[in-house]
């Protein structure tokens, strides 16, 4: 599945251990940055504004530079900006006196499934694209690895579709409230439980596959687990948060830092087997299938909108997440 650069020197000994520092380096940044408000403003605004100067300077003839790179990068930021303005964004009414905080207000919390749709969205284009300007294996002109394209592309980006139509129960979004162990104030979404993550982190995989050949095994890998783990550990309840966060460090460090996923002795890549693309496009689109199938489901028995109200209330996991939320306040207009 995955091919070592022995040339260089690379020991599946040493590929694997990489593999584990990416791992534990993205789920140290995504703690510091969702502990302290001071460092998500720091690493999400301010560092991106310095790196950008870098990247479109001194750096312009090396970083990505590519359209599918520069999306990522920006929106994945622009994700964790808004997520951290959701969070601790507070004033006074004028009129009233009476403080308000973002996460009350409906239109803001519309935020997050737009980013979210419009991130899976960006894979989802680059997995068509892929499938149908590579098929039979080219060279890409931009990055200048091969691609092998093939019906695959095609049956997950219809998986990805299908992930954005299950995304539901945004009006339930609120944050985490304070204790003395944990200051976060994470984002927290009750209604997005563990099979829509799982569902999403295998279409993701099979993307990454995909169209990154070359990358997946730290950012297919790797990204996708470290979020998982934390919001199903440390910050349960928090997966969108967890997944903007380590997507922007990682794609900040990948824009600086190219040759490290590119060439020597930590550059992993494809076998480009078809069997292994059509096994893991065939699993992703059966997974998402299976999750649309089981929100229909849930629609049938609730009698409930998706869309304008959460779906599944009654599940053991969401009610561990509704039980850390901040005091119960009224979502406004």
């Amino acid at each position: 599945m995955f091919v070592f650069n022995t040339a260089a020197g690379a020991t599946a000994a040493s590929a694997w251990g990489m593999w584990f520092v990416v791992l534990a380096a993205l789920f140290v940044f995504n703690e510091v940055a969702r502990r302290f408000k001071w460092a998500g403003f720091t690493t999400f605004v301010i560092l991106p504004v310095l790196l950008t100067v870098l990247w479109f300077t001194a750096m312009r003839d090396t970083t990505y530079t590519d359209w599918f790179h520069l999306a990522k990068v920006y929106s994945s930021t622009a994700g964790c900006i808004g997520f951290w303005l959701i969070r601790h964004l507070k004033g006074k009414n004028k009129t009233t006196g009476k403080e308000w905080h973002l996460y009350e207000k409906k239109w803001a919390l519309f935020f997050p499934p737009l980013i979210l749709a419009i991130n899976i969205l960006e894979a989802v284009a680059r997995d068509f694209e892929v499938g149908v300007k590579y098929l039979g294996g080219a060279v890409s002109v931009d990055e200048g690895v091969y691609l092998l394209g093939g019906v695959w592309n095609h049956l997950n980006g219809v998986a990805g579709l299908l992930n954005i139509i299950a995304i539901t129960g945004w009006v339930g979004i609120t944050v985490k409230r304070r204790t003395a162990r944990d200051n976060s104030r994470d984002m927290l979404w009750p209604d997005m439980l563990w099979f829509w993550i799982i569902a999403y982190d295998l279409w993701n995989f099979t993307y990454t596959y995909n169209c990154l050949p070359h990358h997946a095994w730290y950012c297919g890998f790797a990204l996708l687990l470290a979020p998982t783990l934390c919001s199903f550990t440390l910050g349960k309840g928090a997966w969108l948060q967890h997944r903007a966060q380590t997507l922007a460090i990682w794609c900040m460090f990948a824009q600086t830092f190219p040759n490290f996923q590119d060439v020597g002795k930590y550059a992993v890549n494809s076998t480009y087997s078809p069997a292994i693309y059509m096994t893991f496009g065939v699993l992703s689109l059966l997974a998402n299938i299976a999750l649309v199938g089981y929100m229909i489901y849930r629609m049938k028995k609730t009698g409930k909108n998706p869309y304008k109200e959460e779906l599944y209330t009654e599940h053991k996991s969401y009610q561990e997440v509704y039980d850390l939320r901040e005091e119960k306040t009224q979502v406004s207009a």
